[in-house]
């Protein structure tokens, strides 16, 4: 840091807080440098049609949905709505995004009503500018729909989707399902990409071209995602009693960066100007050496666990996978490793899914047991199911994550307790993806997976085939407990439906679950309209950004 920088440092704190209880009156310009909650993961496809989850990350900037989040409910705005969660819109915290309305006319079709004026801008060599219309949604859709990555299942509750007039689309239903917001409104493959996009070449970024608030003007593989203001946006903000035409910065840029310690660099001096994932154990050094940064704590967007194959021995056995839960030492790892920043049950229901999760302290017998540490009983167990002696095992981890990295190592140290070792493959995300997606991963594979929803948790680490399901759990009975879930109307219904199949799911063992830590966003004062929000939908920070201003001002007069 220069002179002036370490003169600023010192005073930082006083000066931050006093400019920060100025009267909040938006600006236009400047940039926002983020490392986003997945800072260490660049962008693996362009193409929606690919089903790759980032892509909603990446490309939610400029491709918008049906609806989105209302980030009028946020807690900063004195909702109850924290928008950490990677991919769970309640459905009282829902806004029309290209949607202008919708109605049910009768059970199985709903009509929307799109937005009308809003524009593809105009894109060299890609398309002319142009009015988004109802055929936009429809062609998207069918898009989605017969793409050969396509998740198994996913629109199988949908009967056809058509445009009646310019601005209307209607869904016509099969049978109803409780996600239809998620699977085509605001979920991860539910971007309007217009034709002309794919037919340039959708999975070229330099054809990108959508009706966001950002285009994406750059893009070098494992460096940084550039956007630049989309200067036809048609959506505004409210603040004061006055509306003002978002965006307000003119770029944002992601930046990847896969070191730790370099995040946290490019952090305190201000070469980012966010930082929306930062461990437990930096926190107190940021605090000391960069007092002005503005916090705000969270439980991890997912969920950390060891999946262990049932399809294959010696985890097709339920004792030999309760007996290597009851062999990691959980509280411990929440104490030691997390210093005491993690939650012990928390997967698959995640505590931010009011009214859907139970605490463990509420869990039956056979659950609680899952958590209690009993090498001896755990032992036991593995002697009666023929391992008196223990095995090995090859467990695939993904070294874009510190925490899993260091976390298995001490998970494997329990394990050798009970005479059980791991085999550990450490690989890249994009291969270690892969194993997962075409069923080849090893018999151990540890993840750290978003909880997404209280149906699409269940759904995709536990029904029979679905991408997700690392454990290959195939069992008629969940998969109908599941049907039902989804076909139930009532909440409150399907509340009781959920707690119900969690209990049985957590008992049978096919994960090791372990506990899930809390994490940190850090930003510098300048950055005004913002109070640590991570998405506005699933895995989609777009909407957030788009209503972000940078205080010049306050950043010149703060050394910056």
């Amino acid at each position: 840091m220069t002179p002036l920088r370490n003169l600023a440092g010192l005073a930082l704190l006083a000066a931050g807080a006093a400019f920060a209880q100025a009267p909040a009156k938006p600006q236009y310009g400047g940039t926002l440098n983020v490392g986003t909650v997945y800072v260490t993961r660049t962008a693996l496809s362009w193409d929606g049609a690919d089903w790759n989850w980032k892509f909603n990350h990446d490309a939610g900037q400029m491709y918008e949905q049906l609806f989105a989040a209302d980030l009028s409910k946020a807690q900063r705005n004195g909702g109850k709505q924290a928008f950490a969660a990677d991919a769970w819109v309640p459905a009282d915290a829902m806004r029309g995004e290209l949607a202008e309305s919708w109605t049910w006319t009768d059970p199985l079709t709903l009509s929307v009503k799109l937005r009308k004026g809003i524009k593809f801008p105009a894109k060299e060599g890609v398309m002319a500018e142009r009015e988004l219309v109802a055929d936009d949604v429809v062609y998207s859709y069918n898009r989605q729909d017969k793409s050969a990555k396509k998740i198994p299942t996913y629109f199988d509750h949908i009967d056809k989707v058509e445009a009646t007039d310019k601005h209307t689309v209607v869904f016509r239903f099969k049978s109803f399902n409780a996600e239809w917001d998620y699977r085509w409104g605001w979920g991860y493959y539910s971007s309007v990409v217009p034709r002309e996009v794919v037919e340039a070449g959708a999975g070229d970024w330099r054809k990108a071209n959508g009706t966001g608030p950002f285009l994406l003007s750059n893009f070098v593989q494992g460096n940084a995602n550039t956007y630049v203001k989309n200067p036809v946006y048609w959506d505004k903000e409210s603040i004061g009693g006055q509306a003002y035409q978002l965006p307000f910065v003119d770029s944002i840029t992601y930046r990847t960066i896969k070191d730790e310690s370099s995040q946290l660099t490019a952090l305190r001096t201000a070469r980012l100007d966010i930082l929306e994932t930062i461990r437990w154990t930096s926190v107190d050094e940021l605090k000391k050496n960069a007092p002005a940064l503005k916090w705000k704590r969270f439980l991890a967007t997912s969920a950390n666990y060891l999946a262990m194959r049932v399809d294959q021995k010696p985890f097709d056995d339920i004792r030999v996978r309760r007996a290597l839960n009851m062999a990691v030492n959980k509280q411990e790892v929440v104490k030691q490793f997390y210093g005491g920043n993690a939650e012990l049950l928390s997967f698959p229901m995640s505590p931010a899914f009011d009214g859907y999760y139970e605490p463990l302290a509420a869990m039956p017998p056979e659950v609680k047991q899952l958590f209690t540490y009993d090498p001896e009983g755990a032992k036991k167990l593995l002697a009666e199911a023929g391992h008196a002696k223990g095995f090995s095992f090859k467990v695939q981890v993904c070294a874009c994550e510190p925490n899993s990295m260091e976390l298995l190592q001490m998970l494997a140290g329990y394990l050798q307790k009970v005479n059980v070792r791991m085999e550990i493959q450490s690989m890249e995300y994009a291969p270690f993806l892969s194993a997962m997606t075409s069923k080849t991963n090893a018999p151990g594979y540890y993840m750290s997976n978003g909880f997404t929803n209280p149906t699409t948790s269940l759904r995709k680490n536990f029904m029979s085939g679905q991408t997700w399901n690392a454990a290959q759990w195939a069992d008629p009975k969940f998969d109908a407990q599941m049907d039902a879930i989804y076909a139930e109307r009532d909440e409150p219904a399907r509340q009781a439906k959920i707690k119900q199949a969690t209990r049985e799911i957590l008992a049978a063992a096919p994960y090791i679950f372990m506990p899930t830590p809390y994490y940190y966003a850090a930003w510098w004062p300048w950055v005004k309209n913002y109070d640590g929000e991570l998405f506005a939908g699933a895995a989609r920070p777009g909407p957030i950004y788009a209503r972000m201003w940078v205080d010049q001002e306050l950043k010149k007069k703060m050394g910056f």
